[in-house]
């Protein structure tokens, strides 16, 4: 493929938030039962704006590994990892392909970068990726695997895995990271703790996320100078999903796609490289705010 024409096709990445356990199947009681109804609309309306897509390739913030790990299952299960929540949330069906192709050109991508992987071909997609995939693609037909964190929680590392990866967005592949730009539970749980200093870091994260590309690796590998940084991810899991996506088009220009205010905490979802090249909508969804 002609240097051209693989621009002309590249795929952007995503950072999403992925909700709360499996709160888009389910009667919310935990506060007002529309509290994850824009989330759910906006993540609705990525079927028809990443429709190019080949396959998808997710990095969620519930799996972590001391080596990178990647899913090889041709069929894989779902995993639910979550606890407490109604039984029929634990019936849910998304039944996507898995792709040991994309599994091995993974590994190979990783490997050319000096980043060790190994293999898993027994895990099931966890939460951070049937939750909110199945809602955006309800009737999965695409080649998705997921991708592990790597154990240590380095930004600077995740920065690279998504360097590394880069070149998938050439191919066809989606890469979403999939976690939240908040994630302090107990704050989340006792809304009108949170919203000032949740508000402080997302301002902060936009404006690094939409930095310069020559200053935006930096500005995320130090997220922990940001203001309320701790108090939002007092473990940053959740946001390294993020660095994989920005990582992996860290030339390119990053834009906010979607905030609301949940469980009085504020959320925002973004998109990293050209999206010009996009079938249907050619500008970023636009915000949705309480």
């Amino acid at each position: 493929m002609a240097l051209e024409e693989a621009k002309a096709n590249r795929l952007p990445t995503l950072f999403i938030p992925h909700g709360g356990g499996p709160c888009f199947f389910m009667k919310w009681s935990m506060g007002p039962p529309d509290t994850w109804d824009r989330m759910a609309a906006w993540l609705r309306s990525l079927k028809g704006r990443y429709a190019g897509a080949k396959a998808i390739l997710v990095v969620s913030a519930h799996w972590e590994e001391p080596v990178v790990t990647v899913q090889t299952n041709e069929h894989p299960p779902l995993f639910f990892d979550y606890y407490g929540f109604p039984p029929h949330t634990y019936e849910l069906k998304w039944p996507a392909p898995g792709s040991p192709t994309l599994a091995r050109r993974v590994q190979d991508l990783l490997a050319s970068a000096s980043i060790e992987s190994r293999e898993e071909g027994e895990r099931g997609f966890d939460h951070g990726v049937f939750v909110p995939l199945k809602v955006a693609f309800p009737t999965p037909s695409l080649p998705t695997i997921q991708l592990s964190l790597h154990a240590s929680l380095d930004a600077a590392a995740h920065l690279a895995i998504g360097r590394a990866l880069s070149p998938l967005r050439d191919e066809g592949v989606l890469i979403v990271g999939s976690g939240m730009s908040f994630h302090n539970m107990q704050a989340m749980m006792n809304p009108g703790s949170s919203l000032e200093q949740s508000c402080a870091f997302d301002t902060w994260l936009e404006h690094a996320c939409t930095a310069s590309s020559t200053t935006r690796s930096a500005e995320l590998a130090a997220w922990t100078d940001a203001p309320s940084a701790r108090f939002c991810h007092p473990r940053e899991e959740h946001l390294l999903p993020l660095m994989v996506a920005a990582g992996a088009a860290e030339n390119e220009t990053g834009c906010k796609v979607f905030e609301d205010v949940v469980m009085g905490a504020k959320v925002s979802a973004f998109e990293f490289g050209d999206s010009t090249s996009l079938t249907g909508e050619t500008d970023p969804a636009a915000h949705h705010n309480r």
